[in-house]
């Protein structure tokens, strides 16, 4: 084992193109966390290339020659003997024991119970996907539809890019969670029970309801599929949404441009951790902020006003502020008597102090 830890203890770290997040890393233990392909290995990167080479040991847990029991012999007299202050562990699992030293870094799909920092990391919102772009130009917004926020894509050939997400998706999760991320890929934006998508899968392959339920579960809190609760009706049927609109566009032939739209707002709310619910006819409601905000690509005034005039019982009862149309181009404000409406387009939107 000390052959192999010299080895990783020697090898020079790559970190080529990285672009700057939103999430730094400081001087203390801290777990990042987040789905496979958000950035978690590039942001410990480069973090330990600021640092001194002699001073940090990287080790990737998914590497096979890894034997866990010789490992956690060997480890912590290895940093000793090399006095290396900062142990980084990509793809951590909790087999590994940790000892005592300056700085632990660990990646994990999921947060872990540890006294660290806990660094959940999103894929990108629309204002960091803007400084992977080489000009920022008309053509961005077409390409976060067709990227996502996953950074990985832009360094992928345009034409291997679908079957670099499948391949992907595969690998990290398992037949059955493959299995439901398709299945949800086809029911974005709907409300979504588990005995729904249990009604779906048992069409398509053998499976248990206790099953089911158990690995969607798990899909929730590692971050594959999202969820949005009816307001004030917390046992209501809830929302289903995908993290990132491009495994839509990878698991699924058939494209539905309202549902992907809906998606896409939805996740610039959730990497922002804004709270907000669904109503009946409200795409999503903010209560903080006092703000409905519907996603309407194609929105026109007259369908608007007649809208709104359906959620005039809501608006007054909840004293909403606003109306908040996101739309692809489209720019207004409009006078109603219950609430003011503005129409925004979704990078002015998706950039502006407010999402």
């Amino acid at each position: 084992m000390n052959t192999l830890l010299d080895e990783y203890y020697r090898y020079d770290l790559h970190n080529a193109g990285f672009i700057e997040r939103k999430f730094t890393i400081d001087e203390e233990n801290t777990l990042i966390y987040g789905i496979s392909q958000s950035g978690k290995s590039a942001l410990v990167k480069n973090y330990l290339l600021s640092r001194k080479k002699s001073t940090y040991l990287y080790l990737d847990c998914r590497d096979i020659r890894l034997n866990i029991d010789e490992l956690n012999s060997t480890l912590p007299l290895f940093c000793r003997e090399n006095k290396i202050t900062i142990l980084a562990l990509d793809n951590y699992h909790e087999s590994i024991k940790l000892f005592e030293i300056d700085q632990i870094l660990l990646t994990s799909e999921i947060p872990l119970e540890l006294p660290f920092h806990m660094l959940q990391l999103p894929l990108l919102d629309y204002e960091e996907f803007l400084a992977f772009e080489s000009k920022f130009d008309s053509t961005a917004l077409n390409h976060f539809f067709q990227l996502g926020g996953f950074p990985a894509m832009h360094r992928i050939p345009s034409e291997e890019r679908i079957l670099y997400l499948q391949s992907t998706l595969k690998r990290v999760l398992e037949p059955i969670e493959f299995s439901i991320l398709s299945q949800a890929s086809k029911m974005v934006t709907q409300k979504v029970s588990a005995f729904n998508l249990y009604e779906r899968l048992k069409s398509e392959r053998k499976i248990s309801k206790d099953k089911l339920y158990l690995h969607l579960q798990s899909m929730y809190e590692r971050g594959y599929l999202k969820s949005l609760s009816k307001y004030n009706h917390p046992s209501a049927v809830k929302k289903l949404y995908l993290c990132d609109i491009a495994i839509k566009h990878a698991l699924v032939v058939q494209k539905h441009f309202g549902r992907l739209f809906e998606n896409l707002v939805f996740s610039e709310l959730d990497k922002h951790q804004i709270e907000c619910y669904y109503d009946e006819g409200i795409d999503f409601y903010l209560p903080q902020r006092r703000q409905i905000i519907i996603a309407s690509p194609f929105a026109n005034e007259h369908a608007l006003f007649k809208k709104v005039e359906t959620l005039e019982g809501f608006i007054v009862s909840n004293r909403v502020r606003e109306v908040i149309v996101v739309t692809m181009n489209l720019e207004s404000t409009l006078s109603h008597p219950v609430s003011r409406i503005e129409m925004i387009p979704f990078e002015r939107w998706a950039l502006g102090d407010d999402s």
